[in-house]
């Protein structure tokens, strides 16, 4: 998949390279073929030069070595899971809104999942090296296989387990917050575990900075402090 994305980027920019993303994506059907709505094929160079580097350390292999030790640790699944590396463009304006799109593929990929699919995403705004891959990997296949299992979450408290629990199975060591944040955010978010309101579950999520430019009400909390809250419980429950 990165080198179909990185071929996208040999054609000039325009409705031509838009066009051949279509018939990539769907693989000449109706249907999404592979998991590529998260890819900018209108990107300017920053996105090849992302892709580039992803094929420099053979970014797939990398993938391929996570799929396996998940496999290794998790529970067999009844059917099969394909996994697919896709760069999403956070640096280059209108296409990806970063944190909408994070939201979508933590708790709303059950298209994708229904197609086989989990969806591991890396950032232009990231360096990329090999750690990072075979986290988002591990993340992605966790988070698949406990949608199988439980469904996906539709509340805040719902979310703070899955995301938690896969990223304590990815080894992750951030989102953090010093341990004053940590107490002062479980205390702000306590009220709302139980909301289904997402502009509710956003401003949690992300917090304050991600919240105030899409217009939802800031909670007064710092970037990610759900997610550092979800990971500090998980990590302190596997010990």
């Amino acid at each position: 998949m990165l080198r179909e994305q990185r071929e996208l980027y040999e054609l000039p920019r325009g409705m031509g390279r838009f066009r051949r993303y279509l018939e990539v994506m769907t693989g000449g059907t109706d249907d999404i073929a592979l998991p590529l709505p998260a890819f900018n094929p209108m990107g300017k160079g920053h996105v090849a030069e992302t892709l580039d580097a992803l094929l420099a350390l053979d970014a797939e292999a990398v993938a391929d070595e996570a799929v396996r030790e998940a496999e290794a640790r998790l529970p067999e699944v009844a059917e099969p899971l394909r996994v697919g590396l896709v760069v999403a463009d956070d640096l280059g304006g209108g296409w990806t809104n970063r944190h909408f799109t994070e939201f979508g593929q933590r708790f709303r990929s059950g298209p994708m999942l229904e197609r086989g699919w989990a969806v591991a995403l890396r950032w232009t705004s990231e360096p990329q090296a090999a750690d990072g891959v075979r986290r988002e990997v591990l993340e992605a296949v966790h988070r698949a296989v406990a949608a199988r299992r439980r469904g996906w979450p539709t509340t805040l408290a719902e979310m703070m387990i899955q995301e938690g629990a896969a990223a304590a199975f990815a080894g992750a060591i951030t989102p953090r917050l010093d341990p004053d944040d940590l107490a002062y955010s479980r205390a702000v978010l306590a009220p709302h575990l139980d909301s289904d309101d997402l502009p509710v579950q956003f401003a949690c999520l992300f917090g304050d900075a991600a919240a105030r430019p899409v217009g939802y009400t800031p909670l007064g909390l710092s970037p990610r402090a759900a997610l550092a809250v979800a990971l500090a419980d998980a990590t302190r429950n596997t010990l």
